[in-house]
């Protein structure tokens, strides 16, 4: 699918044309759908929400998102992985999960790829937390780890959506992920002196 019609379409839809959306919708819901995958697959097993329901969950906030001036298909979809990750956030703590490691979901940032969910490593609370302190230091770094961890964007294809080089992508993330580590690392360390 041409990546200037999803953009064009998108456009449209931002200016009030709801056919564009009816249009729009069956031309992303195969790349939604993949995205939701990827983020069920770092979930615990015996997650309530099937990725179907994550997708229908998405576009339910993406109605919300229509006054978004959409650069193009990656926005979107960059978009799309940001609101996944919220949601599954916003189940986590909704569940009585608020104090670490309380049965959510584990994750790695050990590896270079993308971790399994099965990895041994820190949960989603946390690293949701240490990912919005990241922003409030690097914003682009924060975004590398988004796109890249929840979103399973290739190194080229973040380049390509934040306008930087890939390797400032492979830096920012090498970067990023040590920043995780060591906030994650402190997170957890036992506390002296309360």
């Amino acid at each position: 699918m041409s990546s200037h019609r999803i953009t064009g379409l998108l456009q449209a839809w931002r200016h009030g044309d709801d056919e564009a959306l009816a249009a729009l919708t069956p031309l992303v819901h195969g790349e939604l759908r993949l995205l939701a995958r990827a983020f069920m697959r770092r979930e615990r097993d015996a997650h309530s929400l099937p990725p179907t329901g994550l997708v229908h969950e998405c576009y339910l906030r993406l109605l919300d998102a229509r006054a978004v001036d959409w650069q193009d298909r990656r926005h979107f979809y960059r978009l799309a992985a940001r609101l996944m990750r919220r949601i599954l956030v916003d189940q986590a703590r909704s569940r009585g999960y608020a104090k670490r490691g309380g049965g959510a979901a584990h994750v790695s940032l050990e590896a270079d790829d993308v971790p399994a969910a099965t990895a041994p490593g820190r949960d989603l609370l946390a690293l949701d937390d240490a990912l919005r302190a990241l922003a409030t230091v690097d914003e682009r770094q924060s975004q590398i780890v988004e796109m890249r961890f929840f979103g399973g964007f290739s190194n080229d294809d973040i380049a390509q959506a934040l306008g930087v080089s890939t390797k400032t992508v492979m830096r920012d993330w090498q970067q990023a992920r040590s920043w995780l580590l060591d906030a994650l690392t402190a997170d957890r360390a036992p506390r002296v002196g309360r």
